[in-house]
Order: structure tokens, then C-alpha cells, then sequence
């Protein structure tokens, strides 16, 4: 499927994964999502701003041996585009050296907007940027929130990760009042289901209780897929396109496509695609 044109008017919706709890599923929401986006053919960009460099890494990319990267981004300036891998998707890679841009960008002044005004030079190249961030709320979070017009937040379905989510809700308020008015949570993401188990069912229950309507009906549901397809350097919409991993991302994206917050009506697409993008392995 073709992308859709060009317009001068329209510039990427940008969208920050966040949740300062590690393991509930943020890389693989970003990238998976992100390939679902693209397959029902918009332009988009990943973003990784996770040390790590675990979104790097699912798309075959050692972030080990990346010489220029977000960290070169944040702390010196660089162009964007100077660190933008095409995979999949565009990828702008992390490197390990993003560990200390915190520390090295103390003393900048404007440090919060680094990735923003990075980010504005390539607004008008991409329909979505989904950004992944570190589990901490410390300055490169921080960033990626002030650049984002919308957030989502995969929760892992149990009591204690999703008490986390107030100290989110509160670093947005604080955003909100001094650094970006518009920035707002899109919705709450279940994520790591299993759904065979009780605590499961009132852990939804809950979110629901507490967030009404920003829970995605969306659930992704825990399965080794998504510990396989990494390894393979690929999103899981590639490795197994008809598995029910793959295709909980493509509801996602149509339901998102499909609020008027994120701009339209979703593009229906076949379940399976027939365009393939090669993705090295890891060296």
C-alpha cells in the first residue's frame, strides 16, 4: 500500500511509550506498533531514547558498534537524520553512551527540549513518531514527554505495576505546567495478559475502575513471540505475521487510527502483508 501524499500542512503525530516500571512491554509496544502503522501505509519513525538499546537491537542493529546516535542527538546537536537507520521502520538508534547524556547535558540550557527541536527538522518527513523510553522518569523521559503530543502507557496486568502510574500522571502534570500544555495520555495499554488467571481479570478491572475510557480494548496477551522476534531482529509482524501476537498490534492500530484525536478513520488492511523488509541479525 502506498503511502499517503505528501502535505506541507501535516507534520508526524508523536507519541511517547512511557512507564517508569522496566518490563511491561514498551519496546515492543513502540516498535510493533509502529510497523502496524506503517503497514496500513503511513510514514513513521522510532525513536529510541532507552540506553538499552533494546528498540535498536529488535530491528538488527548492535548498538555496541552504532558510532553516531541519540546520544550525539541530545548532547551535541547532531541532525536526526545523521542517526536514522532504515529497517522495517526508520530507526533513530540508541547507543550505550546514552547512559550518561543526563549527566553531560546538566549544564545545557534548554535541556528538556533537545528532542523536540531535533524532531521538528523531520516533522513534516513522517505521519508518527513513537518513542521509546528508559523505565525511570529522569531526563531523557522527561524529553521524549516534552516533544509528545499524545503518551501511552503499557501496564503489566498486576496490582504493583500499575501503581506506578501516579507518579507518571504526576511528572505529566508537571510537564503540562512547565513544559508542554498540550501533552495528555491517550490511553493505558494491558499488556503481558494472561488470561487465564484471575488476578489478570481484576488487575483490568481496576485500570478500568480508575481510567474509564482511556483503556485501550486492546489487550496484548503474554506469548514467547515476543521474546523470539528480537533475537531475529525483526517486530513480531514480521516474524510470525498470522500469529495472534501480530494481529493484537494491528487492532491497536486501528484503533487508534480510528480516534479523532489521532486524526481519521483507520485504513483497513489485510491481516498478513506481502512486503517484506530484510533485517540483519545482531553481529
Amino acid at each position: 500500500m502506498e503511502s499517503q501524499p505528501h502535505s506541507q500542512q501535516r507534520t508526524a503525530k508523536v507519541i511517547a511509550f512511557a512507564n517508569q516500571k522496566g518490563g511491561v512491554a514498551k519496546t515492543t509496544t513502540a516498535l510493533n506498533l509502529a510497523v502496524a502503522f506503517q503497514e496500513t501505509g503511513h510514514r513513521v519513525l522510532c525513536v529510541d531514547m532507552d540506553p538499552q538499546g533494546n528498540l535498536t537491537m529488535s530491528q538488527g542493529i548492535d548498538p555496541d558498534t552504532v558510532e553516531e546516535s541519540m546520544y550525539d542527538v541530545l548532547v551535541h546537536d547532531m541532525p536526526i537524520r545523521q542517526v536514522i537507520r532504515k529497517r522495517e521502520i526508520d530507526v533513530a538508534c540508541a547507543s550505550i553512551d546514552l547512559a550518561g547524556a543526563e549527566i553531560a547535558m546538566s549544564a545545557k540550557i534548554g535541556r528538556e527540549r533537545s528532542l523536540q527541536k531535533a524532531l521538528n527538522v523531520v516533522a513534516e518527513d513522517y505521519d508518527f513518531v513513537c518513542i521509546d523510553t528508559p523505565p525511570s522518569l529522569g531526563l531523557l523521559t522527561i524529553n521524549a514527554l516534552t516533544a509528545a503530543h499524545k503518551v501511552i502507557v503499557p501496564v503489566q496486568c498486576e496490582y504493583l505495576s500499575m501503581r506506578g502510574l501516579i507518579q507518571l500522571q504526576n511528572t505529566l502534570q508537571m510537564i503540562r505546567e512547565n513544559l508542554n500544555p498540550d501533552v495528555e495520555i491517550e490511553g493505558i495499554l494491558p499488556t503481558l495478559m494472561d488470561t487465564r488467571t484471575v488476578h489478570a481479570k481484576e488487575a483490568i478491572e481496576i485500570l478500568e475502575e480508575n481510567f474509564g475510557d482511556r483503556v485501550f480494548a486492546s489487550r496484548i496477551r503474554k506469548t514467547i513471540r515476543f521474546a523470539e522476534a528480537p533475537v531475529k531482529g525483526m517486530s513480531v509482524l514480521k516474524y510470525e505475521p498470522n500469529g495472534v501476537a501480530a494481529q493484537s498490534y494491528r487492532d491497536l492500530a486501528q484503533e487508534l487510527l480510528a480516534k479523532p484525536s489521532m486524526g481519521g478513520v483507520p485504513i483497513v488492511v489485510p491481516t498478513t502483508t506481502d512486503q517484506e523488509v530484510a533485517a540483519p541479525h545482531v553481529q
